[in-house]
């Protein structure tokens, strides 16, 4: 089994109950969730024109590779209503795969590490709080959060939310 870290976000509707969605679909189909963050609320990025999104990262252990990661990721995302009309536009959720191991994949379609995970606040605070340990080039990712220009917008809004079985 791999560890794999997974962003999701959500900002439309019922938005925490659209990243709890998102966790017990992914759990139905091969992926297990071990940790949870803390919720943050989060302006949005890109795209302003839009409500504020709620944020997590979870960390979760599967034994499907990393294609086969993202098919089940786009499944539940199709799911739940998403609808790719903007770019980084509003969502009913969001799932994306930060980091698979110590993997990298370099494709057209999936890209791990993430390709802007460095650079956005809303994806490293709630890392760190489950997993400070993960470096990037030697730094940690408290150092790398501290250089974040958006990182004042990242609101914690709610703790242990989300009950790991």
């Amino acid at each position: 089994m791999k560890d794999v870290f997974l962003s999701i976000g959500s900002n439309m509707g019922d938005r925490e109950e659209y990243l709890r969605n998102a966790l017990m679909k992914l759990s139905e189909n091969s992926v297990i969730t071990e940790k949870v963050s803390p919720i943050y609320e989060t302006e949005p990025v890109g795209y302003k024109d839009q409500g504020k999104f709620l944020n997590a990262v979870a960390k979760v252990k599967t034994e499907l590779k990393p294609h086969e990661l993202l098919k089940v990721v786009n499944s539940v995302e199709k799911e739940l209503k998403r609808e790719r009309t903007v770019r980084w536009g509003p969502r009913t959720i969001d799932i994306d795969i930060l980091l698979y191991g110590d993997l990298v994949v370099d494709d057209d379609d999936l890209k791990i590490p993430h390709e802007r995970m460095w650079e956005r606040a809303f994806v490293l605070i709630p890392l760190n709080d489950i997993a400070p340990y993960i470096t990037k080039d030697g730094e940690k990712l408290s150092r790398i959060i501290e250089r974040l220009p958006d990182r004042e917008g990242v609101k914690l809004l709610k703790r242990d939310w989300y009950k790991v079985v």
